[in-house]
């Protein structure tokens, strides 16, 4: 008889050092998750602070240039479409391909900046506030966060690492950026402090 209360005694509390463990093993997962997230994020967060991200994510209306964000010359405009004004589309000088030879236009299909109504700036936001801009779809063009992860395959993403003669590329490969891009949006889209 004693043996019986001792065994269900012993049972529970097996239970509830089990429950105890599990809920220990998720508050754990979600904390390494969250931490996952941050540090992936923290780490595309050096693409997009590069002269290759930010010269068509400017705080203004002019697109950026060179490794030194330069204003863009000849009065370029962004436009309601990111595509430029009048005579000035981007598409005038920014062709499907780079233009070959040192600091010569630079080119892939569709080139643009962000439409106005929507003009995801980078230039000058800290990990925390390009964070929050990233992941709003009021701010990313109604883009969920698997629409976000096939915006990082386009071509004009992909762009940045065969930037043409003359400019540098980002501080990662692509394949890192773009694994780290996802492994941030998959682990919870945190946004640093």
């Amino acid at each position: 008889m004693r043996t019986g209360r001792i065994t269900q005694c012993s049972i529970g509390i097996i239970v509830v050092l089990t429950a105890a463990s599990l809920s220990f093993n998720k508050a754990n997962k979600v904390t390494s998750d969250r931490s996952v997230s941050e540090n992936a994020f923290l780490q595309v967060y050096k693409v997009f602070m590069s002269p290759r991200c930010m010269n068509c994510h400017p705080a203004g209306d002019v697109p950026l240039q060179g490794d030194d964000n330069h204003l863009h010359p000849q009065g370029v405009k962004r436009g309601a479409d990111g595509k430029g004004v009048y005579a000035l589309k981007c598409a005038n000088c920014h062709q499907p391909q780079n233009t070959p030879g040192l600091d010569m236009p630079p080119g892939v299909p569709d080139w643009h900046l962000p439409p106005a109504d929507m003009r995801m700036v980078f230039q000058g936001k800290t990990a925390h506030e390009l964070a929050l801009q990233i992941k709003d779809p009021k701010q990313n063009g109604g883009k969920s966060p698997q629409d976000l992860i096939e915006h990082m395959k386009t071509d004009l993403v992909k762009w940045a690492w065969e930037p043409g003669d003359g400019r540098n590329k980002p501080p990662m490969s692509y394949n890192e950026f773009y694994n780290q891009f996802k492994l941030w949006i998959d682990k919870g889209a945190v946004v640093p402090n």
